[in-house]
């Protein structure tokens, strides 16, 4: 194809597809961001930012070297590569939603020019570049993948807040549908990815991501269960992760908390456990009991204030709680799959009157009534029991343990005795 007047098109501008966009243009790329939403693009082109890792500064600098982003998916034609970075929340049987990514090839085939790259990182089942996206491209289009376009899957690995990882510098896995995409593929990446790993293929790739999350999902239960055990027990878990941590071999520390949240360890172990049911017809076990412990931590931690709350003469019933940090992880305003809204679901079953407190968070809709806490102080000097979800920096966690009448610790992060942990 002749030269192209857009080296970049960007399909979904989250936390995966605007960093993306931003370091494509650092390097010189011609970049177009295409979204869904008005309000976003309307944004990005203002230069204000609706991620925690880039500011608004970020964003017009982008601006200033090239990028706009647009509504129109007349773009695409004129893209010498598409990268596809909507979301896959997951569907009603388990599996991922694979509306918005259907949507989004299904805009591409429409589009779809001779020597084009196409790239899937939207986290999906193994076989999803293969079954769904190849077909629908060489159906619209009357090319043929590998030959005509080349086509690829490279798994995201975005960890918002991180300050040490970054695009960047993460290593970036890249398997396609043929040896020649999987080398466009490395080549186009290689332009501002300082690593990358080249899959055998498309599915390895898929598979790569959802092992990643799955082995961090089957560790993080393992220790919410012994969690539940060690406190009946009365044995200091923490304690003993820290003293299991001083082996310099064959051990990896991970916490126990109130849940997990976030787009991965939640959501993306149940696509391989669905691909297995789907495919094979056997359950892929691990998973699916990981899923259940983790899940049911947000109803524990619940009981465990409860009972905190009748130890010291205070029914829960009528009792004000204040949980504090109510995004899925500390340092950010993300709150997907937060443990915090459903802990606060358990908690006005109890008859609890919740208030929240996020300095990240101005609005927050855990589906009951809540109620913001402006000023920190007072509303740990009037709750009856404070409950720590998210440690965010702001806050210095034994200090609030001690001018608190209860204060229920998730994180493990006080020390000293005015904090219950779990």
């Amino acid at each position: 194809m002749t030269t192209s007047p857009i080296d970049l098109v960007v399909i979904g501008l989250g936390y995966v597809g605007l960093p993306l966009a931003q370091e494509a243009s650092r390097v010189g790329l011609r970049v177009v961001g295409l979204d869904v939403s008005e309000a976003t693009v309307d944004g990005l082109n203002a230069g204000r930012s609706h991620v925690d890792d880039l500011e608004d500064e970020d964003i017009a600098a982008m601006v200033e070297r090239g990028f706009r982003a647009t509504t129109d998916v007349g773009v695409l034609a004129s893209a010498d590569t598409v990268l596809i970075c909507v979301p896959t929340p997951l569907g009603s049987e388990g599996g991922p939603d694979l509306g918005p990514v259907r949507s989004a090839v299904g805009a591409i085939a429409q589009h779809l020019q001779a020597g084009q790259l196409i790239v899937l990182e939207s986290t999906t089942y193994p076989g999803t570049t293969d079954e769904v996206v190849k077909p629908v491209l060489e159906q619209a289009s009357g090319l043929v993948a590998g030959e005509d376009f080349h086509l690829a899957f490279s798994p995201e690995r975005i960890d918002p807040g991180n300050e040490s990882w970054g695009l960047a510098n993460t290593p970036k896995v890249v398997g396609g549908i043929n040896r020649a995409s999987t080398t466009r593929a490395a080549a186009f990446y290689g332009k501002f990815v300082s690593t990358i790993v080249e899959a055998a293929g498309t599915r390895e790739a898929e598979t790569a991501k959802l092992l990643e999350n799955t082995y961090r999902h089957i560790n993080i239960a393992l220790v919410n269960e012994m969690a539940r055990f060690c406190h009946e027990l009365e044995i200091d878990l923490w304690d003993v992760i820290r003293c299991a941590s001083t082996k310099p071999f064959g051990f990896q520390a991970f916490y126990p908390g109130p849940g997990v949240g976030g787009h991965c360890i939640p959501i993306d172990p149940n696509y391989l456990s669905h691909s297995v049911r789907a495919k094979l017809g056997y359950p892929f076990r691990f998973v699916e009991l990981a899923q259940e412990i983790n899940a049911t931590m947000p109803s524990y931690v619940a009981r465990r204030a409860q009972n905190l709350l009748n130890e010291h003469g205070k029914p829960t019933h009528g009792a004000t709680v204040l949980v504090l940090g109510v995004t899925y992880k500390p340092d950010i305003s993300d709150q997907r799959e937060s443990p915090a809204a459903p802990l606060a679901r358990h908690l006005d079953l109890l008859g609890a009157r919740v208030v929240y407190h996020d300095p990240h968070v101005d609005d927050w809709e855990p589906g009951v009534d809540v109620t913001r806490a402006d000023d920190l102080d007072t509303a740990v000097a009037l709750a009856d029991l404070v409950v720590l979800i998210q440690p965010h920096s702001e806050y210095d966690a034994s200090a609030l343990a001690s001018r608190s009448r209860l204060f229920f610790d998730t994180r493990g992060v006080t020390i000293g005795e005015e904090a219950h942990r779990l």
